[in-house]
């Protein structure tokens, strides 16, 4: 049977071939999704992918299934992994952080100032995918980037480089590059002004160099014969298909909870009435990704995080119970051991990812001050990834969050709507937003369940 369109994401652990069909009607269909173990082990992610079509194929009672075309996400391999150095860190450099995690990208280093030969040696240790080079604003202070570049571009010179900082740069950093044989891509300045984000063409520089440099993955060699269209890190087709979906639904909020991370992508500008109070500029779509939260990779971060309310919830033998529990769950017993470390990842992400405010006092009298994520525009909250689709109940887990108000934190409000990707889609229709906008827009209002 050939379909139009099989969509594959490989996971660090799992890898799901999802097939789709009518991509070119008013009504694109979900036909039915494989699944199979990441071969990473094996050296070769094709071979989990083989078995995940074997496995779509036998649920769809076929022999074999072919698609006209084929698209991926990954975050196997380590993912995109990304090194990101700038200038001043409440500028260059969180403009320049901001860019690689709305990307997709889990960074292995973030440095200000000039680096050190330490700073350097850590860098090379990490072996990023991609390194990270911004600095000062438009015409403005050009020091630091060179002198970042020409130590770094010496240590890791087979390593793409992209440059987004002072536009004056260009020309003297591709020339040390071409003298080198270094791959230095360049891109807009993410800050090119005072209180100014422009992090858009970064973030789509940085995908298509992933996309372009996979293959250098381990594991990866073989992708590219596997696959006919576009590669993206999957945190970045999450992102993608959020920011797709504003269009329909407004301001809202994706959680993803997975075996390693959980990752918070939003969409918004914030409130209109706490704007003028914004200490620092936010992008419109933003990321946080929390590296130590996770239900299974991380499940000792996790409970070390818990509230003492949480705790008090637990059975006094719940870490040995939990200690048997793999990756997916096998029985109704371990999707209730792994709830309570989903919902506290959801509490903890959303924590992080939300702005405070606050009132100080100044020589003028008392003002406001916002800092970080104003969420309270936000209408819709989302529910994706294996934890969070998979495991009963977790509409209600995030109900009862939204309603823990704190006066000083920036949350979506009580009476926001939330919603669980029943057919967990939400990457591989952020993928498929690229070619099939509409169509990525109508499945997922489709898996799309109020809960």
């Amino acid at each position: 049977m050939q379909v139009d369109l099989l969509v594959a994401e490989i996971g660090s652990t799992t890898t799901v071939a999802s097939a789709f069909d009518g991509m070119l009607t008013d009504r694109p269909r979900l036909l039915g999704q494989g699944t199979a173990p990441t071969s990473m082990a094996e050296g070769d992610v094709t071979l989990g992918l083989a078995r995940a079509r074997e496995d779509l194929a036998r649920k769809l009672g076929l022999s074999e299934v072919f698609a006209r075309e084929t698209f991926a996400a990954s975050s196997a391999a380590g993912g995109l992994s990304m090194t990101v150095h700038g200038l001043v860190p409440e500028m260059t450099v969180r403009a320049a952080r901001e860019a690689a995690l709305g990307s997709g990208a889990v960074l292995c280093s973030v440095t200000s100032g000039r680096m050190r030969s330490r700073d350097v040696e850590a860098v090379r240790l990490a072996a990023p995918r991609i390194i990270m080079i911004a600095g000062g604003t438009d015409g403005g202070e050009r020091e630091t980037a060179l002198y970042n570049f020409d130590l770094l571009s010496a240590a890791l010179p087979h390593t793409p480089f992209l440059y987004a900082g002072n536009t004056d740069n260009r020309d003297e950093l591709l020339d040390m590059a071409g003298e080198r044989g270094v791959r230095l891509y360049v891109t807009d300045n993410v800050y090119p002004h005072i209180d100014e984000l422009k992090v858009g063409p970064a973030r789509r520089v940085i995908q298509d160099i992933f996309e372009e440099h996979i293959v250098e993955a381990p594991g990866m060699a073989h992708i590219r014969e596997a696959v006919t269209g576009t590669i993206m890190p999957t945190p970045g087709a999450v992102m993608a298909m959020t920011e797709l979906l504003y269009g329909t639904l407004g301001d809202l909020l994706t959680l993803d909870v997975g075996g390693a991370t959980t990752d918070v992508h939003s969409v918004t500008w914030g409130s209109d009435n706490l704007r003028d109070f914004q200490a620092e500029p936010e992008p419109f779509a933003k990321r946080s990704v929390e590296g130590d939260l996770g239900v299974f990779v991380n499940r000792r971060h996790v409970l070390a995080a818990m509230t003492e309310k949480e705790k008090r919830g637990l059975p006094q033998d719940y870490a040995e119970k939990l200690a048997g529990v793999p990756a997916l769950p096998r029985s109704r017993e371990e999707e209730d051991l792994i709830r309570p470390l989903a919902a506290a990842c959801c509490r903890e992400g959303l924590d992080r990812h939300a702005g405070r405010i606050s009132q100080q006092f100044t020589a003028r009298g008392r003002t406001t001050l916002v800092r970080g994520r104003d969420l309270t525009a936000v209408g819709t909250v989302i529910a994706t990834g294996g934890a969070l689709t998979r495991l009963s109940g977790m509409a209600e887990v995030l109900r009862e969050l939204l309603e823990r108000q704190d006066p000083e934190r920036l949350y979506p409000p009580a009476h926001a709507r939330v919603m669980i990707d029943q057919h967990y889609l939400m990457a591989s229709l952020g993928l498929m937003s690229r070619a099939y906008p509409e169509a990525a827009i109508t499945l997922l209002l489709d898996s799309l369940k109020q809960g």
